[in-house]
């Protein structure tokens, strides 16, 4: 994956992709959490699939989209999993949805448009949220360097996640992991593969906002922390 979807850490597929270059290796990145947003890097990976989800930036929920290239004449082997017509070139039957097409599309193009000031938005939030935290205990999670701006993962020592998603359900929506996870309890799988101790893991919360969110209400983020210490 390009970034990661509990953490919203870029991780190295540029150099991954140079280090396969000149290999038979096919090289596949899930850029669901970043396609319309690290536009630049985008452009410069030398990928050989790529996948994007059409929800992510907006768009449609159920479209998403892969491209391919080739290299010179040669196709990554690409097998159908379903079978029964020649559409997208044989490896999907079925008639394509139209609707979700447009506005995988229109959303796509929104994005290329406004990614600048989409992100500048998410950073002014990022840098709110992140000074209204220096008084409040917390540990960030992951490189705060390499870190997309419309995410953060952090804990709250002597809190609760599980806890804490309770207190805030009626003002905030925020989870303890990814949000395809969200109906399963337990630690973050992610954390613990970063060697992170049970207790910061278990303490940690996922947050992140999209357009229109101009400030992040910490006043409810720490009220709640208050309350559960």
């Amino acid at each position: 994956m390009h970034a990661n979807n509990e953490t919203g850490v870029l991780q190295p597929v540029q150099e991954i992709a140079e280090l396969v270059a000149a290999t038979d290796i096919f090289f596949h990145t899930d850029a669901a959490q970043t396609f319309g947003k690290e536009v630049e890097s985008l452009r410069r990976l030398r990928c050989d699939l790529l996948s994007i989800s059409g929800h992510k930036i907006y768009g449609p929920q159920g479209i998403g989209a892969i491209g391919v290239r080739r290299r010179g004449a040669k196709r990554p082997p690409l097998e159908p999993l379903m079978f029964g017509g020649g559409q997208e070139r044989g490896v999907r039957p079925g008639t394509l949805p139209v609707a979700l097409v447009v506005g995988l599309g229109k959303a796509a193009e929104l994005a290329q448009q406004e990614h600048a000031s989409r992100r500048a938005a998410a950073e002014r939030v990022k840098a709110q949220l992140l000074a209204d935290l220096q008084g409040i205990e917390h540990q960030i999670n992951g490189d705060p360097f390499r870190c997309q701006p419309h995410v953060l993962n952090v804990s709250f020592p002597h809190v609760d996640s599980e806890a804490l998603m309770m207190a805030l359900r009626a003002d905030l929506a925020v989870s303890n992991g990814a949000a395809c996870t969200s109906e399963r309890y337990g630690s973050s799988h992610v954390l613990a593969a970063m060697g992170l101790d049970p207790e910061r893991t278990a303490s940690a919360i996922r947050v992140s906002w999209g357009l229109g969110v101009t400030e992040f209400p910490t006043g409810l983020l720490r009220d709640a922390i208050l309350r559960l210490r």
